[in-house]
């Protein structure tokens, strides 16, 4: 059989300074400073601004599409891209929908755009709960100022929602044996608490350009397949506040047939997911080599 590769693009919470070590020797890092040299500069300010979301966002896609510069003419064409949360608007850049400065430049709009949907009065968290079944955490959830930002497993979610409700709530998924760890993000993503972001990303995206895809990208909300503007549009702009439904994203690759994927981080979150649910298919992170070299050895023996 032919070997079908997939490019995955992370999402927030595993970034950090070292996650742009492999481009510090090479033009990339150039094109890095190029994009977003005040998030660059505001980090080296103060290292913990990193996890904001007007700081993170644009550093993410940033990293992440200045790897794929370094890596695109050496190894073949992908035939899936997929991103999680704000990874998937990189998805488009891989794909070739969109360049890198419109996607920085949407990365900085959605993060305004979604940090202008805090309360004050009302701090909002994200929670990563794992060990207790769906059903169970959906009638735990109810009236408790939570929902379900995103599906992982069955039995691994993230939640999203108002942080002083978070106390009762945690003591009764922890009796329930869940394992419960909140995130580093303070934005309750993919809720409803994101209303107010939807229809204005959805113009700012709108009077984008879109370029024809050299590949699909698998749609985060459903694990569909995104060939154009339209669609591209509607799947960005509502998932920041519905739910991402990963465990069908990481089957919808099993089911195209992927043999291999590369994530390229921050992170290597994405690729131990997919290992676990779908161990036919070999993953490694972009994080986990020393070198650009390295990759494409790697990615040279088993997609060639």
């Amino acid at each position: 059989m032919t070997p079908r590769l997939l490019v995955l693009c992370s999402g927030q919470g595993n970034q950090h300074a070292g996650m742009f070590d492999l481009l510090s020797s090479t033009n990339s890092a150039e094109v890095l400073r190029d994009l977003c040299a005040p998030e660059l500069d505001a980090i080296a300010e103060k290292p913990e601004r990193i996890f904001a979301n007007q700081y993170a966002q644009p550093l993410i896609v940033t990293s992440q599409m200045a790897i794929w510069n370094l890596l695109k003419d050496r190894i073949p064409a992908p035939n899936l891209v997929a991103g999680y949360s704000i990874g998937e608007l990189s998805a488009y850049g891989i794909a070739g929908m969109l360049d890198a400065r419109q996607i920085v430049g949407l990365a900085r709009q959605r993060a305004q755009l979604m940090d202008a949907c805090r309360n004050p009065q009302h701090a909002q968290i994200m929670v990563a709960v794992n060990g207790v079944q769906l059903r169970q955490v959906r009638n735990l959830i109810q009236d408790r100022g939570f929902e379900i930002a995103i599906i992982n497993a069955d039995d691994a979610l993230i939640l999203g929602g108002i942080a002083d409700q978070f106390t009762k709530l945690e003591t009764e998924l922890v009796a329930q044996g869940a394992k419960v760890q909140q995130l580093p993000v303070h934005i309750a993503s993919h809720t409803s608490c994101l209303r107010n972001a939807c229809q204005p990303f959805h113009e700012k995206l709108q009077v984008c350009d879109f370029n024809i895809g050299t590949c699909p990208v698998i749609s985060g909300k459903d694990g569909s397949q995104i060939y154009g503007k339209h669609a591209a549009v509607t799947q960005l702009s509502h998932q920041l506040l519905e739910t991402i439904h990963w465990h069908d994203c990481m089957d919808a690759f099993a089911e195209n047939g992927i043999s291999v994927a590369l994530e390229l981080g921050p992170g290597a979150a994405l690729s131990r997911m997919l290992q676990a649910r779908h161990p036919q298919i070999v993953c490694r992170s972009v994080s986990e080599f020393r070198s650009v070299d390295g990759i494409i050895q790697w990615l040279s023996r088993h997609i060639e």
